[in-house]
């Protein structure tokens, strides 16, 4: 089983991230996973090679899968504050 690092930093969030309370910070190692569980929340920056938020989750179903991502986060770079 990998260990899991720290908890998501808002402070080292990646600026792509649009404006809300889900975001992906500087840990992310780009493994797809939250791309995989919400594609309607998260995509990936192509250039740069990690995931962050394009589309803060508004309906319960997109709320769910975000939350299923931060679950699914290998190295929890993935957070909420709300």
């Amino acid at each position: 089983m990998q260990q899991k690092l720290a908890m998501a930093d808002k402070k080292a969030s990646w600026p792509d991230n649009v404006q809300g309370p889900y975001f992906v910070d500087d840990q992310c190692i780009d493994c797809d996973a939250c791309r995989t569980e919400a594609p309607e929340v998260f995509t990936r920056n192509d250039k740069h090679g990690y995931s962050y938020v394009h589309h803060q989750p508004v309906t319960p179903e997109e709320i769910k899968r975000a939350k299923s991502a931060i679950e699914a986060c290998p190295v929890e770079a993935i957070g909420c504050k709300d």
